[in-house]
C-alpha cells in the first residue's frame, strides 16, 4: 500500500523521500523516481511527512519522540488503535509537530489507481497543506474530525462492516449451494440488484469463486482490526454480539493451514468448506 501511494506522489510531480524498514519495497520506490532517506528521522525531518505501518507497535518504533521534528506535519495513514492514535496525536504536540490521521479505504489495486478514499482527523490548517499531496493518493477526502483518534475508530468501524459482509456472503452462499443453486450466478444477482457495492463485487467473486491469491490484506491484519473494533466497543461501554463470532471464524481459519496465509476473504471457507 505505502509503495504504490509514494508512487503516485512521485508520479504526481511531488518530490519524494521515502525510507521503509525492508529494502525491497525501497528499490522498487527508487526505480519509480523517488529519493532515499537516510532513516526514519530523515524522512520524518520534512515540512510533511507521511507513514503506513503494520500496527500500533512499530508506530512507537518508527514514529519515536526522538525521531520527530518541532515544526513538521505528520499523517499516519494506517489502521490503529484510537488510542494509539491519542497518544501520538500528544507525542506530536510536546515535541512541537502536529499529527493527524488519515487512514484509508480500499485495496492495493485502489491505492495504485489512486483512487482511496483517506478519513482524516486532526488539525485542520494542518489538514488543508496536505490536501494537494492526499488528492493525489485519493479520489476523495473526508474530513472526520479535528481528533485523529475519531478517524481510526471510523476506519475501524469500516473494517468492521466489510468483515460482516464477508461472513453474509459466506453463509450466503453456502445455503444457496447446498440447495443446487450455483453459488457464482448467486454473487451475480446480489451483485447486480441490492448489493452492487464494491465489497459486495470484489469479495463476492472470491468467495463464489474460493479464490483467495493474491493477498490483498492478510488474514492477521484482518484478526488485528476485528481486535481493535472490539477493544473500541469495550472502551465505549458497547456490546456488540456479532463480533465474538467474528473472532472465533477469523482464528479458525488462522488455524488452518491451508487458509492461515490466504487474503482475509479466506475466513469464508470457515463456513464454505463442508461444500468446497
Amino acid at each position: 500500500m505505502g509503495l504504490a501511494m509514494a508512487n503516485n506522489l512521485v508520479m504526481s510531480g511531488h518530490p519524494v523521500l521515502a525510507w521503509n524498514r525492508s529494502q525491497a519495497p525501497l528499490l522498487k520506490f527508487l526505480e519509480a523516481g523517488g529519493e532515499a532517506a537516510e532513516s526514519a528521522k530523515d524522512a520524518l525531518s520534512q515540512s510533511i511527512s507521511f507513514s503506513m505501518l503494520a500496527n500500533d507497535n512499530v508506530h512507537d518504533v518508527v514514529l519515536a519522540a526522538e525521531n520527530l521534528t518541532a515544526g513538521t506535519i505528520h499523517i499516519g495513514m494506517a489502521s490503529i488503535s484510537p488510542e494509539k492514535g491519542r497518544e501520538l496525536s500528544q507525542r506530536f504536540l510536546e515535541a512541537g509537530a502536529k499529527y493527524v490521521s488519515a487512514p484509508v479505504l480500499g485495496r492495493p489495486n485502489v491505492a495504485e489507481a489512486g483512487e482511496l478514499n483517506i478519513l482524516a482527523g486532526g488539525d485542520e490548517s494542518a489538514i488543508a497543506q496536505a490536501l494537494p499531496l492526499l488528492e493525489a493518493m485519493g479520489s476523495r477526502i473526508w474530513n472526520i474530525s479535528s481528533q485523529p483518534a475519531t478517524a481510526n475508530l471510523v476506519k475501524i468501524a469500516v473494517n468492521y462492516n466489510i468483515l460482516h459482509a464477508i461472513q453474509a456472503i459466506a453463509e450466503s452462499v453456502a445455503l444457496v449451494e447446498r440447495n443446487g443453486v450455483s453459488g457464482k450466478a448467486f454473487v451475480e444477482l446480489l451483485t447486480s440488484t441490492l448489493f452492487s457495492s464494491v465489497v459486495y463485487k470484489g469479495y463476492g467473486a472470491q468467495i463464489a469463486d474460493r479464490e483467495y491469491q493474491p493477498v490483498m490484506f492478510s488474514m492477521e491484519l484482518g484478526k488485528k482490526d476485528l481486535q481493535l473494533a472490539m477493544d473500541s466497543a469495550a472502551e465505549s461501554q458497547l456490546e456488540m454480539p456479532t463480533a465474538h463470532v467474528l473472532m472465533e471464524l477469523m482464528n479458525a481459519a488462522i488455524a488452518d493451514p491451508t487458509l492461515a496465509n490466504q487474503d482475509w476473504a479466506a475466513m469464508a471457507q470457515i463456513t464454505l468448506k463442508p461444500d468446497s
